[in-house]
């Protein structure tokens, strides 16, 4: 599994819009708005880098309003939550 946090920059009265197009793409499990220098940032689980340069350079790039992503390959996860469902009973 290859998972990474895609930073969006997006025009400021398309956030919502590309925000329903992004989470409705196969590969992005979570889209979140938020604040600083990026506008969204989507939470990408693919299988193989094929998938997530198709999604990135391909299917992104046709989004009406992404101005500039910014991608991020995660190596390990560590996440609470994760380890919490593994073991809750």
């Amino acid at each position: 599994m290859v998972t990474s946090i895609v930073l969006l920059n997006v025009k400021r009265n398309k956030v919502n819009e590309v925000a329903e197009q992004l989470v409705g793409m196969t590969g992005i499990s979570e889209v979140y708005s938020v604040t600083g220098n990026y506008d969204l940032v989507a939470i990408v689980r693919v299988k193989t880098n094929d998938e997530l340069s198709e999604l990135v350079t391909g299917k992104l790039g046709e989004v009406e309003g992404v101005k500039k992503t910014d991608t991020m390959l995660a190596f390990k996860a560590y996440s609470k939550h994760d380890l919490d469902a593994m073991f809750s009973v």
